[in-house]
């Protein structure tokens, strides 16, 4: 027997299972979540700083904005993945009333399906067969719903993560507007914000093989440009007195 190639040892650790889309998709909705925190709290202190300097005055408003985002995002998530969850049931509950009824009928449909990913006539057959005797439901979840009845979305998880993303994002442009002194508090928050636009720029590239410096340029200018609207805003009312 030839010794294994360290390159074959890596193709053989790899992840294959249907997990791993899965979390990926996760980690995605993770970073958008906390792009979101960033940019709206960043907004919204930003522009209250325009308008006045308290430190009690930024702090009620950046925690409002965490609290009313976050939960809104949750609420948010909850409601379409419930909807999601319940339309991959309703699917699974029909396929399953297909196969008690008509199962020659899915029998040739699984054969048809199969021959459109490649396989040839005489093959797929014996495939659909197989796969049939083993799990008939599974088969044509998998392979003409794209579900995987064992991992159905989760709106629990869905809304948690989606509150816990949120609130990390929200948490960083709140801190940078507090903390710092009076005359640092700007500069602080808009560097600090535009640095993690940059990095959640950079990891959805990555995520996404697509270009990280495209990316990175769209996140942070869309943030810098939210934070001047809302501070041009901000201080336009602070000097009118409203």
């Amino acid at each position: 027997m030839s010794p294994q190639t360290p390159e074959h040892d890596e193709a053989h650790d790899e992840a294959h299972g249907g997990g791993l889309g899965s979390r990926l998709n996760w980690l995605r909705a993770a970073v958008l979540g906390a792009n979101d925190g960033i940019v709206s709290t960043a907004g919204l202190v930003v522009g209250v700083a325009g308008a006045t300097g308290e430190r009690g005055t930024l702090l009620t408003a950046g925690l409002a904005g965490l609290l009313a985002g976050s939960m809104s995002m949750a609420a948010g998530e909850y409601v379409s993945v419930s909807t999601q969850r319940d339309s991959e049931k309703a699917a699974l509950a029909l396929e399953k009333r297909e196969l008690a009824t008509a199962p020659q009928a899915e029998l040739i449909e699984l054969t048809e399906l199969l021959e459109g990913k490649g396989i040839s006539g005489e093959l797929a057959r014996e495939v659909a067969e197989q796969l049939t005797a083993h799990d008939a439901l599974r088969a044509h979840a998998e392979v003409e719903l794209g579900i995987d009845p064992d991992d159905l979305t989760n709106p629990w998880h869905a809304a948690g993560a989606s509150f816990l993303a949120f609130t990390a994002g929200a948490l960083l442009p709140l801190l940078a507007i507090v903390l710092p002194p009076a005359a640092l508090r700007l500069p602080v928050t808009v560097v600090a914000v535009l640095a993690a636009l940059a990095l959640c720029g950079w990891s959805s590239a990555r995520m996404g093989s697509a270009p990280a410096v495209r990316a990175v340029l769209r996140n942070a200018g869309g943030g810098a440009l939210a934070m001047a609207v809302t501070y041009a805003a901000g201080s336009l009312l602070g000097a009118a007195g409203v």
